[in-house]
């Protein structure tokens, strides 16, 4: 295994982190602003202009679409390429959209890239990868356990030339933006299939199809997380063409395996990133701040609490790129054992690393708006994707097998 940076990597780092000091940080504060304002305005779904003069200036820089791997559309960069650069990214709440490298776009498009038709490609796919729309992914219900996928009660009835879809489904991410044209829909075509791994399937569901409604908006910890934000989504007699379905009946489990294989394995790089930030700031917090007669820094909790943070963090980065490597020579399904362990691992170290930067801030800690959102965030990741449960279950019957005769 060689985890040593590509020279095409190690010039996209340099551009990236020279993009983010020079644009991307100093837009954090205007991005708030003009969340606020909107939100006075009675609108927060709406796209900030702060981001769309970020998204302006990457696409002309050429830092965009650097995901999709092996794909002549993306920056054919491997996993293990885009590892340390999706990073990067994660160290700001607004950098993945403005590389057009956000989820759930980035693994609605690979989904698109890898499973859709030509036409769907032209309709849907293209301007996602031009930033132009947004889109949603609807697989968790709220009335079933959906850390088992199976236990999905969605229902998609063929009727002729169309199929009919009838389901609730929520966190939703991104169906309250306004840009959100599509979703990519997870549901029963045969619920009566002796396979329940083929009872699924994946269709397009445009935004503006009759019977689709945004309920609400789910906010995380309070936050609404808008313009993107999460939703619950009412889909009631909605009809769409049988051209949508992507793959075929009975492939949503297979796709949703394919597509949730690599989002998860984002999600971990850029936690990574945030952890860095959360870091940097607890280190930057103990130095200045003077308690009992001398800097924070210099009381032995807190340095003990700044290396375990640097263990902790260093021990997922190899993980993450254990895996990617993995991903990229064996395939996802044979670096399923891998993805799951960094799936719980970055997300447990995250909230970890942030909950002591916030300790060291004090008071300041759990009102200052990077550190409070990112815990938020990364608690939420420790169920978005499947639960840590799920993956160590996973995990511990994966290493089980080894033993079995």
């Amino acid at each position: 295994m060689d985890f040593a940076y590509s020279e095409k990597t190690r010039a996209l780092q340099a551009k990236i982190n020279a993009f983010m000091n020079e644009y991307i940080y100093p837009g954090e504060d205007k991005f708030y602003a003009e969340i606020e304002d909107n939100r006075r305005k009675g609108n927060v779904w709406v796209p900030t202009k702060a981001v769309e003069e970020l998204k302006a200036k990457a696409k002309s820089q050429g830092l965009w679409n650097l995901f999709l791997p092996e794909s002549e559309r993306g920056a054919g960069l491997t996993n293990l390429e885009y590892a340390p650069l999706c990073e990067i990214m994660g160290r700001s709440p607004i950098a993945p959209e403005a590389f057009n490298c956000s989820a759930p776009d980035t693994g609605n498009m690979e989904v698109l890239e890898r499973y859709g038709t030509a036409e769907h490609k032209k309709q849907w796919l293209e301007p996602l990868l031009e930033g132009t729309i947004r889109s949603g992914f609807a697989m968790t219900e709220p009335d079933v356990a959906s850390s088992d996928a199976t236990n999905i009660q969605a229902r998609i009835e063929r009727d002729g030339d169309h199929y009919v879809i009838n389901a609730r489904k929520w966190w939703t991410t991104g169906a309250n933006d306004s840009r959100c044209k599509v979703i990519i829909f997870m549901g029963k075509t045969d619920p009566n299939s002796p396979d329940r791994h083929r009872q699924q399937s994946m269709i397009l569901v445009p935004m503006d199809t009759p019977g689709v409604k945004v309920l609400r908006a789910l906010p995380v910890f309070g936050y609404d997380d808008a313009p993107h934000g999460h939703a619950e989504v009412l889909f009631e007699n909605v009809r769409v063409p049988v051209s949508s379905v992507l793959l075929g009946e009975g492939r949503g489990f297979e796709i949703a395996q394919g597509r949730l294989g690599p989002g998860r394995i984002h999600h971990c790089m850029r936690l990574i990133g945030l952890a860095e930030r959360a870091l940097e700031k607890m280190c930057q917090r103990t130095l200045k701040r003077v308690a009992f007669g001398r800097p924070i820094a210099e009381q032995s909790v807190t340095q003990e609490r700044i290396a375990e943070a640097r263990i902790m963090i260093d021990q997922c980065r190899f993980l993450v790129l254990n895996a990617a490597y993995m991903m990229d020579n064996a395939g996802n399904k044979v670096a399923a054992k891998e993805i799951a362990m960094i799936k719980v691992a970055a997300p447990t170290m995250a909230c970890k690393v942030i909950d002591w930067a916030i300790q060291a801030y004090g008071g300041a800690g759990v009102a200052d708006e990077f550190l409070a959102k990112a815990y938020a965030g990364a608690r939420t990741l420790r169920l978005a994707d499947g639960p840590d449960e799920v993956h160590r279950n996973q995990i511990a019957k994966l290493e089980l097998r080894r033993y079995k005769q």
